[in-house]
This record gives structure tokens, C-alpha cells and sequence, in this order.
């Protein structure tokens, strides 16, 4: 066996009449002209991809953001429906809606923007349905579920927004889960 595994079956492949591969040699003068193996160093250097807030911007995830706040302002306004409706039994279901939302923007994105996304559309809307209008009277009246609501809501939105990770499922990583 050949300590240099590889070099045997270049031999092997080349005609006989050929001389076997020499190793080149790099100058100064070839590395950067047309029709040489070596590689250019005049080239600029490339820096790492960015991620997170760093990454070029995606008009898709963009999008998807948008669509998640826009969501998360109607789950607020059917919320504060729900709960004037049904007191406590409705601020349970609001507040169960609400953290599905939350959670469901988390994992489907898989970043923390997407717990935020639906609770900033979320929060403007309960906020303008809590605040008075110039009549002096509230939308919905002011109720002691109506603050319970944003105060949860609120809350909700910030323990999906800050969890570490997103947990993954053990199928996934082809273990039983045993």
C-alpha cells in the first residue's frame, strides 16, 4: 500500500507516455493571469454572511412579518371581543389565542421577530381600544378584563419573544424520543 493514498491511481489513469503531475509552483507573476491554476490575491477578501439584524434584508420574511403583525391586530380586536363577552371564561380563551400567535410566529420563523411581529400589531390594536375617545368614553368600557387582557397579552408575548430556543422535535434528529 502507498503511504500517499490517491497518487497510485493518478499514475494509473495517466498514459504512460506522460510524465506523472508535478506539484506547481506559485509565482508572483502568475497568480493573477488568465489560464493559471493558481488563485488570484489580488482578489478583496470576503467577510462572513451576516445573520440575524446583520443579514441583506428578505422582501419574503419582510412580508411575513408584516402579515404575522397584521394577524396578531385582529386575534387583539376578536380577543377583546371575546372577553367583553365572557368574562372570565373569555379572557381565558383571549389570552390562549393570543400566546398560540405568539408562539406560532416564533416556531414557524424561528426567530424572536417572529413572537414580535404579531405582538407589536397585537399591542397597537389593544392600546387604541383601550384608549378613550374624545367623547371621554372607551370602546369597549373600561373593565377590569380589558387590563387584565393587555397586561397578559403582554406578558405572553414577551416569554415567547425571549425563550432561548425553539425546541426541536427528536424525530427530527432521528431519535425515538425514548
Amino acid at each position: 500500500m502507498s503511504r500517499n493514498p490517491g497518487k497510485g491511481r493518478d499514475r494509473a489513469r495517466a498514459p504512460h507516455d506522460e510524465a506523472p503531475p508535478t506539484k506547481a509552483v506559485r509565482t508572483k507573476a502568475a497568480s493573477g493571469t488568465p489560464g493559471s491554476s493558481a488563485p488570484r490575491t489580488n482578489a478583496p477578501p470576503q467577510g462572513p454572511e451576516g445573520s440575524g439584524f446583520t443579514a441583506r434584508p428578505n422582501p419574503v420574511r419582510i412580508a411575513g412579518y408584516f402579515g404575522l403583525a397584521v394577524i396578531g391586530a385582529l386575534v387583539a380586536l376578536a380577543g377583546t371581543l371575546v372577553q367583553a363577552a365572557w368574562f372570565p371564561g373569555g379572557l381565558v380563551i383571549a389570552l390562549a389565542g393570543s400566546a398560540g400567535l405568539f408562539y406560532g410566529g416564533r416556531v414557524l420563523t424561528g426567530t424572536q421577530i417572529g413572537a414580535l411581529a404579531p405582538a407589536v400589531g397585537w399591542f397597537i390594536t389593544v392600546f387604541l381600544l383601550l384608549s378613550g375617545r374624545p367623547e371621554g368614553d372607551y370602546v369597549f368600557g373600561d373593565e377590569l378584563g380589558l387590563v387584565l387582557f393587555m397586561v397578559g397579552g403582554t406578558a405572553v408575548a414577551v416569554m415567547c419573544a425571549t425563550t432561548s430556543k425553539v425546541p426541536q422535535s427528536a424525530t427530527r434528529n432521528g431519535r425515538s424520543g425514548i
